[in-house]
């Protein structure tokens, strides 16, 4: 219920920023929306990959979780899991998920976008929304940077629920649409990031990923992103 206000809460804000651009659009909101929504995907894959790689506090049972051999619907695992998520942080759940959809795609693919919604919302953009709200209020920026901001904001917020989408079948028409323009990626090129887990991190159109799997590159060949980091300990 919490996680749900916060998600009303972050959306009105949006909508304040929306009303604050004016009735008069100009042009320079098209490249400016075009260049939130790549940073939106920049800032999915950056942080996928961060994500993928981070090592899950070790001594907490979690690799118990993720090596688990009977069926994860019993009552024996679901009780093992509640006793385990007990001991960690919302967070430390968060770097979890991500290593635990790698073998299990498509229990991403279950969850809607309302829920998937939460984590990004909660920890990243709804306090930068609420923040901007009062710097756009103060300083009146030209409508098209609110317009480029509102974009990042909400293709940020909206990662994981897009990202859940590439793990189902059933999706929307919205969602196809989006696909067809190349607004959003398609399931056969995410299916590059499973088959390697070094590379296409980026989850709402890919295009970043140039950028990202240079990052990735580097990082693994300095050693500061370590394959230990893909799987509990």
């Amino acid at each position: 219920m919490k996680a749900n206000a916060l998600i009303c809460l972050f959306l009105a804000s949006l909508a304040l920023d929306g009303a604050l651009i004016g009735a008069h659009p100009g042009w320079l909101m098209i490249p400016a929306a075009l260049a939130g929504w790549y940073l939106a995907d920049l800032a999915s894959g950056l942080v996928h990959m961060y994500m993928d790689y981070r090592p899950c506090v070790p001594g907490t049972g979690l690799k118990d979780l993720y090596f688990w051999e009977g069926p994860r619907d019993s009552p024996e695992f679901l009780a093992k899991q509640r006793e385990v998520y007990a001991r960690i942080s919302l967070f430390e759940r968060v770097v979890y998920d991500f290593k635990k959809h790698h073998p299990f795609p498509d229990l991403l693919g279950r969850h809607s976008i309302w829920y998937l919604m939460k984590a990004p919302v909660m920890f990243v953009t709804l306090p930068l929304s609420l923040a901007l709200n009062l710097v756009f209020w103060l300083t009146s920026p030209p409508g098209w940077l609110i317009v480029g901001a509102v974009t990042l904001l909400l293709g940020a917020s909206l990662s994981q629920g897009f990202h859940g989408s590439l793990h189902r079948s059933d999706v929307g028409w919205g969602v196809r649409a989006m696909r067809r323009v190349g607004l959003l990626m398609s399931q056969t090129a995410h299916k590059k990031h499973h088959a390697t887990l070094t590379q296409d991190f980026a989850v709402i159109n890919g295009w970043s990923n140039p950028l990202v799997n240079f990052c990735t590159t580097a990082l693994l060949r300095m050693r500061v992103l370590r394959s230990e980091g893909l799987e509990p300990t």
